[in-house]
């Protein structure tokens, strides 16, 4: 069994999923990987997977795009929060991000997210989150 039992990758940026995806297989630190290309389809993904009663697909982390068309990541948050206390599962959020922009960072300080790392997403990266959120060791290099 994997540190993480479902992932949901949100990112308007196909090759970044793509990537992302290679990338958390290739660790085989989750056992699932959901993929949404904003926020309201990360929230229609949610609602199909995270019903009244725990799916092993309801997602354990969310790797969130803090920049994205139709819903980003700041607006997917908010609405996140209005959903109901039952349909949202204890979910790990990290924001990830290009930006290092002084009000970029400190408007993610003030935000319902475990943390934010920079874009690209790494193996580093990835042991850091399963450590530090899943107390999982993190995988050996391979």
């Amino acid at each position: 069994m994997a540190a993480i039992s479902c992932t949901l990758l949100v990112d308007d940026d196909e090759t970044t999923n793509f990537l992302n995806q290679a990338l958390l297989r290739r660790m085989a630190v989750t056992d699932t990987v959901l993929v949404a290309g904003n926020g309201l389809e990360a929230l229609d993904l949610l609602h199909t997977h995270c019903a009244a009663v725990a799916l092993p697909t309801c997602p354990a982390l969310i790797l969130l795009d803090m920049k994205m068309p139709r819903m980003n990541g700041f607006e997917f948050l908010q609405a996140y929060a209005q959903r109901p206390l039952a349909h949202n599962p204890a979910v790990i959020i990290i924001m990830l991000t290009t930006s290092l922009n002084p009000k970029d960072v400190e408007q993610m300080r003030n935000l319902p997210i475990a943390g934010y790392l920079t874009k690209p997403l790494t193996r580093e990266k990835i042991g850091q989150i399963v450590r530090e959120y899943f107390d999982y060791p993190a995988p050996a290099d391979s």
